[in-house]
């Protein structure tokens, strides 16, 4: 039974992190100009926050279940903000800065980042709920052992597939020249960009 949660939670975590969006971008980015260990460490960031997201979904932690949904708003209202933002800073970005001054990059702040860009996601949270409702999987995560297999399995089938991506990206690094990585950084930082302006918009708040 243990095992199984195990496995379930790899899966479900490795199929969370599969659709692409801001952080899938934010992460191939990042393994193009700073390397492919960079990749992977934003990926964990997301892995980590999903983690969590399961934890609380697994142990059914109503306080901040509670919390979560009731400001959410305010929660994507700061996402939306920090994405634009991401997306400006990745926008103005120059490939040469990554063989200039790749060492003076930060893993924690590409963790980190990567990490409250998931975080700031409420719909993660329920959609976690969600799958383990519909796979039965709440009832057996009220064990304090098995709950913690099945987000351990969470955060090692989301971390895989991160990893998996920054892998892959990293194949074609040595391929694209400075203008192809300087293209790619404005396409990617419009994308990201819109994302975040697709948020802020969406948001209640401005709806009277």
């Amino acid at each position: 039974m243990n095992t199984s949660l195990f496995l379930e939670g790899i899966v479900v975590g490795f199929l969370m992190a599969t659709p692409v969006g801001p952080i899938a971008v934010l992460c191939i980015q990042r393994t193009l100009n700073q390397g492919k260990i960079h990749g992977m460490v934003s990926g964990l960031g997301a892995a980590t926050a999903d983690a969590v997201y399961s934890f609380i979904a697994a142990f059914g932690l109503t306080f901040i279940s509670n919390f979560l949904v009731k400001e959410q708003m305010w929660l994507r209202l700061g996402g939306g903000i920090f994405l634009c933002y991401m997306g400006l800073k990745v926008f103005r970005a120059k490939p040469v800065q990554r063989a200039a001054s790749g060492n003076n990059i930060s893993y924690i702040g590409n963790y980190v980042s990567a990490f409250f860009l998931t975080l700031a996601n409420p719909a993660t949270f329920l959609a976690f709920a969600a799958i383990f409702v519909g796979l039965g999987l709440v009832s057996a995560a009220g064990h304090y052992v098995s709950a913690g297999l099945l987000i351990a399995g969470v955060f090692i089938g989301s971390g895989l597939w991160w990893c998996t991506l920054s892998g892959a990206t990293g194949i074609f690094l040595k391929k694209l020249g400075y203008g192809k990585l300087a293209l790619l950084n404005k396409i990617s930082g419009i994308i990201i960009t819109a994302f975040g302006l697709f948020i802020l918009l969406s948001l209640e708040i401005w709806k009277a």
